[in-house]
């Protein structure tokens, strides 16, 4: 099997490195994006401190009663786009998008982006870096 991938790698060279070349600029594209948009959990407790940010929780109902930011809005992401307008006025707010794990935000901040909510980013590692890092959660 590994004779057989350095024999293909021998007979098409550009086709490899057009791979290579590709595959370097997606993880690149995917690096990059993660880091810019994103915050951790100290850097969010600083903005909702100091800028008065608004946390929006975009998970599921149950999810957010069993353990939330204190001052958070829920609003699940499959009703996100209907409910917008209840965040118009935040606009000139830091918005940060908490999910279960910071994976899910990401269709959320293309959401909140499109809408016009130019200060939105996501919580890194979402709300299991928050419980995870030991700060402090609402139950109701």
């Amino acid at each position: 099997m590994i004779d057989q991938l350095f024999e293909f790698v021998q007979n098409h060279p550009l086709l490899v490195g057009a791979f290579l070349l590709v595959l370097t600029a997606w993880i690149a594209y995917e690096v990059r994006n993660s880091a810019a948009s994103g915050v951790t959990s100290s850097e969010a407790t600083q903005l909702i401190n100091r800028e008065d940010a608004v946390v929006l929780d975009i998970r599921e109902a149950g999810d957010f009663k069993a353990g939330h930011i204190a001052g958070a809005r829920n609003i699940p992401q499959s009703k996100l786009e209907g409910r917008l307008n209840e965040l118009d006025k935040f606009k000139d707010k830091p918005i940060i998008v908490a999910c279960k794990h910071g994976q899910s935000s990401g269709i959320a901040l293309a959401k909140l982006a499109k809408g016009g909510f130019e200060r939105a980013v996501k919580l890194k590692g979402g709300m299991a870096q928050w419980q995870a890092d030991g700060l402090p959660m609402v139950k109701k």
